[in-house]
């Protein structure tokens, strides 16, 4: 089994959202299709490898947000199969909630940072339960549900790889691992057990879709994150508790965020690229939902 990492340029910056290619005995098999909007620069990499799109028959699918599967319509149309978290499946086939919800949010980006959205018809799309294992050629692909970032979130492993989505977090180049946190599923008590779950896989190296391979301590690595998730949650506490609007939030936030990454030695523009791939504001309004659904099942 051979993995290759796939810069998709989103919004012409290098290192915001991965795919992964996997070399198997009967072809490639795709790990994230990343937005429709950068379909031309994973066509440049599919190709740079030596396969063309249509060699792709097999699409493995995190979740659905649309950084992660929004071209994956362009794959089942050519035939491929789309494997998906079966809460997930239902939105790929019918995406005009997913999309009108994303419109509400994006409004006149969304065709620049999206690209088009279609559904994909049924009898391609094939749900993955929980430690299902799919088998291509000589690899096997493991499906894990993990639920915590959104509830349809599948971490697939391969061998001693393990294809994290989000609920591995964030970490760019030199940079600290960070938890995105965008409304409407987030769910730290569930996001706790899924990291549980992945610390016991035998697995060696996280491939991050935001971004890259992390590897060595994973331990330390999970730890991070776990600590960051509930260090955010704090803080956007801390501003609801004192009664900021959610503008006034998004700002103190975003300038908190930002001082974090300068912390640890990184610039301007490294900064610009954590916030392509993980928005502050975004992480404000999921932990505020998480904050309110806490409070009314009290």
């Amino acid at each position: 089994m051979k993995i290759h990492l796939i810069d998709l340029h989103f919004r012409n910056k290098p290192q915001a959202i991965a795919s992964y290619l996997v070399e198997t005995s009967v072809g490639p098999v795709l790990v994230e299709t990343g937005p429709h909007s950068t379909l031309p620069n994973l066509q440049t990499g599919v190709e740079k490898i030596g396969y063309q799109l249509e060699d792709i028959r097999y699409v493995l699918l995190t979740h659905i947000h649309l950084d992660h599967a929004g071209a994956a319509w362009y794959f089942a149309q050519r035939g491929a199969r789309v494997f998906v978290h079966p809460v997930g499946l239902p939105h790929l086939a019918a995406p005009e909630r997913l999309m009108l919800s994303a419109k509400r949010i994006y409004q006149d980006q969304m065709d620049s940072l999206w690209g088009e959205m279609h559904p994909i018809d049924e009898q391609q799309l094939v749900p993955m339960a929980n430690a299902e294992i799919l088998q291509v050629g000589d690899t096997a692909f493991t499906a894990w549900h993990s639920p915590g970032h959104a509830t349809h979130h599948i971490a697939w492993q391969a061998g001693n790889a393990l294809f994290t989505g989000d609920v591995g977090g964030v970490k760019i180049g030199k940079g600290i691992v960070m938890p995105p946190c965008p409304p409407p599923d987030i769910d730290l008590e569930a996001w706790d057990q899924s990291l549980n779950l992945i610390s016991t896989l035998p697995v060696d190296t996280y491939y991050l879709a935001h971004f890259g391979a992390v590897s060595g301590d994973l331990a330390a690595h999970r730890k991070a994150l776990r600590q960051r998730y509930r260090s955010w949650a704090d803080v956007i506490k801390t501003y609801q508790d004192r009664g900021d609007t959610q503008e006034q939030m998004i700002e103190q936030f975003s300038a908190y965020v930002a001082q974090e990454l300068r912390d640890v030695g990184l610039n301007q523009i490294e900064i610009e690229v954590y916030e392509s791939a993980n928005p502050s504001w975004m992480s404000v309004a999921g932990l505020l939902r998480y904050w309110n659904k806490r409070n009314k099942n009290k």
